[in-house]
């Protein structure tokens, strides 16, 4: 008598019928918006955040950082969490956790409960964009995972660009509390939903003995240490600083000990083996300069809208909408593309257009009108639209099942250490460019130039109302234009340089393997 067949549990794109698949990506969606909304809501809410709580300005500069360093230190873990405790009682936990924190970010007395709270809530958010990633390349079959990375990814774009708008909406109209509670019902209907319809695939198991304590000191410390030079290095001017310096060597220190501990431990908190594949080494090292220039970008066109150009905050923040509906369309276009032409083609061609885009930035003159600096921003957003869901959902899918929480939280750490790391270099370029600008043009100043003897015959006469008869003042115009003239060669330098990297990015795609030709994210092993 023949032995019956073992049963193969479904696969998770099995198991939900069509509808059960999007309400999973809706919770995915949600648990991401807020996560990201929190990353940046509160830097416009700052100011009334320290008046609220009769706190210094370097006191409350806290708020931001310790979410942002609470924050990177759980990312990479999440792979480990999610085998250890389940994927979806994890993925709820966080939810709930960020959710409740949420509440009491809100409701905090003084500044001290509120930093506190920010790191629990920073705890909380960590996993929500790794296990949401996780979560639904494993819940959609892999013809229709460019579609929902596209839907998911339209969630994680919009952060950056309405937490500044609406944390600035809900400051003027009601209180800096509410950037805070407004996660609350959010949060509680995405935890309704992933217990509702979430299920753990059958091949995530508590297959973890023993915690590598170890390994999780030496990364929090170094991710940690590192996050805090990035945030605080460019106001403490860098190596200058000895907390900075001392900060940076432990950084340093501290990564390298976790990386030589978890390639020898046996049960390591971090599986870096992942980065074997490479396929999903070379997606995570472009995703990294990606995050560089799409962040950089980010702050750089405000300030130069606003420092430049004399915008309104209002106004700097139309061009950036402008940028962001190229984005919101290339998303949606590249996940119903993603099946029908080759995803590496969809990418290269991104990196080509933000590139140009970029370029285009590096030729801005004081005199350029809004729609001369919106266009190009809407190249670059597109750009950037095409290289996000197919670059993420190609390195990703390369990877096994089993592996996919680890490898999702790497990838997630890299995009934000790469857009830390960008914004932090592309601001000391920005002041240190401007001085070295400054100097030069001084250098080149004529005292005997028409237009300056012009100025100068006119102070002299009193013609000039307001200035009366001395020259000083119009020395002071000429001043002001030097600077500003500086400030703007500065920023072209930013943007050249941002440009040159999608340029590099390119033909490094190619390098990956075309989708098909690596071991799928749903294939049994």
């Amino acid at each position: 008598m023949s032995a019956a067949p073992r049963e193969v549990p479904p696969s998770p794109a099995e198991h939900y019928a069509a509808s059960g698949k999007w309400l999973v990506a809706l919770a995915a969606m949600l648990a991401t918006v807020m996560e990201v909304l929190d990353t940046t809501i509160a830097n416009v809410a700052l100011d009334h955040i320290r008046g609220g709580l009769a706190a210094g300005v370097d006191e409350a500069t806290w708020v931001l950082t310790s979410y942002i360093v609470s924050n990177a230190i759980v990312i990479p873990l999440t792979g480990w969490f999610g085998n250890y405790f389940g994927r979806k009682k994890f993925f709820n936990f966080s939810i709930l956790l960020f959710t409740a924190s949420s509440l009491m970010c809100g409701l905090a007395p003084n500044l001290q409960s509120l930093v506190f709270f920010r790191i629990v809530q920073g705890a909380g958010g960590g996993a929500l964009m790794p296990m949401s990633q996780a979560v639904l390349m494993e819940t959609f079959a892999p013809e229709e995972q460019g579609m929902a990375m596209a839907v998911w990814g339209l969630g994680m774009m919009l952060g950056p660009v309405m937490g500044p708008v609406f944390g600035g909406w809900i400051t003027d109209n009601y209180s800096w509390r509410w950037i805070f509670l407004i996660n609350v019902p959010v949060g509680l209907f995405a935890s309704f939903l992933v217990t509702v319809i979430l299920e753990d695939p059958h091949y995530i198991k508590r297959k973890i003995s023993r915690i590598d304590w170890w390994g999780f000191v030496l990364m929090a410390l170094g991710i940690g240490a590192l996050q805090i030079v990035l945030d605080k290095g460019e106001r403490a001017d860098w190596f200058s600083s000895p907390l900075i310096t001392t900060l940076a060597a432990v950084g340093v220190a501290g990564l390298l000990l976790f990386v030589a501990r978890e390639l020898t431990v046996k049960e390591p908190v971090v599986d870096l083996s992942v980065f074997t594949n490479r396929t999903f080494a070379i997606g995570t090292a472009m995703t990294t300069f990606v995050m560089f220039g799409l962040y950089g970008t980010f702050v750089l066109i405000p300030l130069y809208c606003q420092l430049a150009q004399g915008y309104t905050p209002l106004l700097a923040g139309k061009v950036l909408s402008i940028q962001s509906l190229g984005t919101f369309g290339a998303i949606m276009a590249a996940g119903r593309l993603f099946n029908r032409v080759d995803p590496r083609l969809m990418v290269s061609s991104g990196c080509l257009m933000a590139g140009i885009g970029t370029w285009y930035m590096g030729e801005f003159n004081p005199q350029i009108d809004f729609w001369n600096i919106a266009w190009p921003g809407l190249i670059r957003g597109i750009g950037s639209g095409m290289i996000f869901i197919p670059l993420t959902t190609v390195a990703l899918g390369a990877v096994r099942r089993e592996q996919m929480g680890n490898a999702s939280g790497l990838f997630n750490m890299v995009r934000s250490v790469g857009g830390s790391v960008g914004i932090a270099l592309l601001i000391t370029m920005l002041s240190r460019n401007q001085q070295t600008h400054q100097s030069h043009l001084v250098e080149h100043l004529n005292l005997f130039n028409p237009r300056l003897q012009s100025a100068f015959a006119l102070a002299a006469s009193g013609a000039i109302p307001g200035l009366g008869r001395n020259h000083a003042p119009v020395f002071g115009m000429m001043y002001g234009e030097v600077q500003r003239q500086a400030l703007v060669l500065s920023f072209l330098d930013d943007f050249r340089l941002i440009a040159m990297i999608f340029f590099a990015l390119v033909p490094m795609v190619y390098l990956m393997r075309r989708p098909g030709a690596a071991a799928p994210a749903t294939a049994a092993h």
